[in-house]
């Protein structure tokens, strides 16, 4: 089977625990993710300064700028992946910015970061299965393997033996299994041809319909922009603009300034 049908396939039964239909795209009274006067440090290098942005149940969210804006600092903060953090980090109203990660992967928030993490020596469902379950409602292999028909072909291939898109697949398949409803991605079409690409787009509009929560860090503006509800441009370390993406044709003047597309 080709990469272009990564993500082509899918059952239309949603997963246990999906947000569907009337409720999706609902803004609830809780945000999925709040964050407030967000201050991160790796050893002594001050990063973030005073991050602000909220991401409400069910949307998509990107995070745009250029190589070292502290777009993938944010990520690793909210999971409690960076050495100090002050200010405010909320998970569906509770309070994490004092959590080790552990505790906060069980509020249901699953990273998938830049390098992938696949396990060489790990057959492809070896790598789906290693991770805890974190919550009820995750993905069942039945699911994953319905959504992602190469991993089915692939399941007992070595890591080292998948492409580079079956790889990314598998390393946002494998947070799916997890019970995580908070989708933090990291450069996910980095590298991936456009064939590919277009295969995760297509798995990230699927998502969306089954009402995960995404917050996606992007340099691929082209990529990450008809995917998101909103759109956050950071720079040295503070957010600086958000726009709707109703309002982006009116604001391409500024976003090119800002990124340089």
């Amino acid at each position: 089977m080709a990469e272009r049908d990564l993500a082509a396939g899918g059952s239309n039964t949603p997963p246990p625990g999906a947000v569907t239909g009337a409720f999706h795209g609902a803004r609830l009274a809780t945000p999925a993710l709040s964050i407030g006067g967000l201050h991160a440090w790796y050893g002594e290098s001050h990063i973030l300064h005073g991050v602000d942005l909220e991401v409400q149940q069910g949307e998509v969210v990107s995070l745009l700028g250029r190589n070292g804006a502290g777009r993938t600092t944010t990520l690793r903060a909210i999971l409690g992946l960076v050495g100090r953090r002050t200010g405010s980090i909320k998970i569906d109203g509770v309070e994490v910015v004092d959590a080790q990660p552990h505790h906060i992967a069980r509020l249901g928030v699953g990273y998938c970061p830049e390098e992938r993490g696949i396990f060489a020596s790990l057959s492809c469902e070896e790598n789906l299965l290693l991770p805890p379950l974190v919550k009820p409602g995750g993905m069942s292999l039945d699911d994953i393997y319905a959504m992602f028909p190469n991993l089915a072909e692939r399941r007992a291939s070595q890591g080292t033996r998948l492409s580079g898109g079956e790889q990314q697949m598998l390393a946002v398949a494998r947070i799916l299994r997890t019970g995580a409803r908070l989708l933090l991605l990291d450069e996910i079409s980095e590298g991936l041809a456009p064939v590919i690409v277009q295969a995760l787009d297509r798995m990230i509009r699927r998502l969306k319909t089954l009402g995960y929560t995404i917050v996606m860090v992007e340099q691929n503006f082209r990529f990450a922009a008809p995917l998101a509800d909103r759109l956050y441009v950071m720079e040295h370390g503070c957010v600086v603009e958000q726009f709707a993406a109703a309002e982006l044709d009116s604001n391409m003047d500024r976003l090119r300034d800002y990124l340089g597309v």
